[in-house]
């Protein structure tokens, strides 16, 4: 088995790292993006993002201009879609305004909550059209024809209920790809928050017993991406809008690949062989990219 190889470089050189491991974890492709097809999916992931500020558009722009070269077909968020507490009485200034070239272009939103946005606006946002959520905190969204599957958790109440409804999901589904979508990370090197154990306890055996292949949290307002765990790749992608510069702790076990000195996005493409990512910065540089191959059976 070839050993994992990463590269960590200054912030005007960014960081990327390059994996080449057995089937089941990462590789490097050569071309990870291409054009549309109707057998691949191809999105964008934020989290932490809803502030109204100068970063926030820089990073919309980013992604705007990432859209122009290569179509992508929707966003994902991981919450925080509202600071300071989730009122619709911001969706104009923190959402519209800032995105309001992929709104005009008809890309989809759909949003997972954070704990800011459930301080006033956790109505507001389910009900809100442009986030999709109809009405629901919690949420099953099917893409590609039985390609992708994705499972946007609300962590910020993560009742019984909840989780009876996320097993059923998670057995039920038949995609071939399964990721979930939630605000607190249980896996993060995050020195403000870091791992969520308790909330680890009730999802990570979900995930491994029903093959939840990646899952992309916030709350840390970092990038991250874990070793792996237990089959599961974590990412931590919390600095849409807000970021923490210095705030990983860089000698955490889990991590594998990490960058907090500039905001950034995720750009996501799938397809029936593997998951590739890229995360990328407001500037428009690419900080960790790498794929996910399919989990070896047992």
């Amino acid at each position: 088995m070839k050993q994992s190889k990463s590269k960590v470089i200054t912030r005007r050189q960014a960081i990327v790292s390059i994996a080449t491991i057995s089937a089941g974890t990462l590789i490097h492709p050569t071309s990870i993006f291409c054009a549309p097809s109707k057998d691949r999916v191809r999105f964008a992931v934020i989290g932490d993002w809803g502030t109204g500020e100068q970063d926030q558009f820089s990073t919309a722009k980013q992604m705007f201009a990432h859209h122009r070269r290569a179509p992508f077909d929707f966003v994902l968020t991981a919450g925080d879609n509202i600071y300071p507490n989730g009122s619709g009485r911001l969706f104009g200034r923190n959402f519209e305004q800032p995105f309001a070239d992929l709104i005009k272009d008809r890309i989809s939103f759909y949003a997972a909550l954070g704990n800011h946005d459930v301080y006033e606006g956790r109505q507001d946002q389910c009900l809100y059209p442009l986030f999709n959520m109809r009405g629901q905190s919690y949420y099953r969204l099917a893409k590609g024809d039985g390609l992708a599957e994705f499972f946007m958790i609300d962590s910020t109440d993560f009742d019984s209920a909840q989780a009876a409804w996320l097993e059923s999901s998670l057995r039920a589904s038949t995609a071939k790809w399964k990721i979930a979508i939630f605000h607190h990370p249980i896996y993060s090197s995050g020195k403000r928050h870091g791992s969520d154990t308790g909330l680890r306890k009730k999802l990570e055996p979900l995930f491994t017993r029903y093959g939840v292949r990646a899952a992309f949290s916030g709350h840390d307002h970092i990038y991250e991406r874990t070793k792996s765990q237990q089959g599961v790749h974590y990412f931590v992608t919390g600095a849409g809008g807000k970021l923490r510069r210095g705030n990983i702790d860089q000698g955490s076990s889990i991590r594998e690949a990490s960058f907090d000195e500039d905001n950034h996005f995720m750009l996501i493409e799938i397809d029936d062989r593997q998951v590739s990512f890229q995360a990328i910065s407001e500037t428009g540089t690419v900080v960790d990219s790498g794929s996910l191959l399919p989990a070896v059976a047992q």
